[in-house]
């Protein structure tokens, strides 16, 4: 299997009308520490990784796909169900809602099996069948092996975004689809509770 990475936290997906796309990590554990960085997907389609040092953003662009990426000053929380992130030119409120019937499934599964690597293998088809473009197991960046273990999702109820200093509109669906590696988070805006490993030489 050789070296194993493993990230513990939580994973936001959000659209907006002017076709932005936001992917933010907010990991409580990981081998870097706790650190929040965030994916964006501009309407052109240029992809921009905003990171908190070299070594994160180095390591997240070895497994994921980017046109761009920056080293910035990220600032995230998340309590009372209140998100806020601060990442250089994106700045991000959002409300978290209710749970998704996604996210009451996923919680019968008890964790030790929801974010095992041969579980999340076996049930990946099924994954992409009920939130289409989403898969939890796949071929990462240079040939490693990526596994996201969801035990809990929650709808984002609403969102306030902005890029280099501008409005990017009303919260929307996340389409089309990011396109940063082999997965996508689910079209409808939300918080995940997720265990992301990843494997490789």
């Amino acid at each position: 299997m050789g070296t194993r990475w493993v990230f513990d936290g939580h994973i936001a997906g959000l659209g907006t009308e002017s076709g932005l796309r936001v992917v933010a990590g907010i990991w409580q554990l990981s081998p870097f520490g706790s650190f929040a960085d965030a994916m964006v997907e501009l309407p052109s389609g240029h992809r921009v990784l905003l990171a908190p040092t070299a070594e994160i953003c180095d390591f997240i662009a070895a497994v994921y796909n980017f046109d761009e990426t920056r080293v910035v000053d990220v600032a995230a929380s998340l309590d009372n169900r209140q998100l806020s992130l601060d990442a250089g030119p994106l700045g991000v409120r959002a409300a978290v809602g209710v749970r998704a019937r996604l996210g009451s499934l996923v919680r019968l599964i008890p964790r030790p099996v929801a974010v095992h690597p041969y579980w999340l293998r076996a049930v990946s088809p099924l994954a992409a069948r009920i939130s289409p473009g989403a898969s939890t197991a796949g071929t990462a960046k240079g040939g490693r092996q990526e596994y996201y273990g969801v035990t809990d999702l929650h709808r984002i109820s609403s969102a306030q975004v902005g890029w280099d200093g501008a409005d990017a509109g009303a919260l929307a669906a996340i389409r089309p689809a990011v396109t940063f590696g082999f997965s996508s988070v689910p079209a409808a805006p939300s918080l995940a509770r997720v265990r992301t490993t990843v494997t490789g030489p």
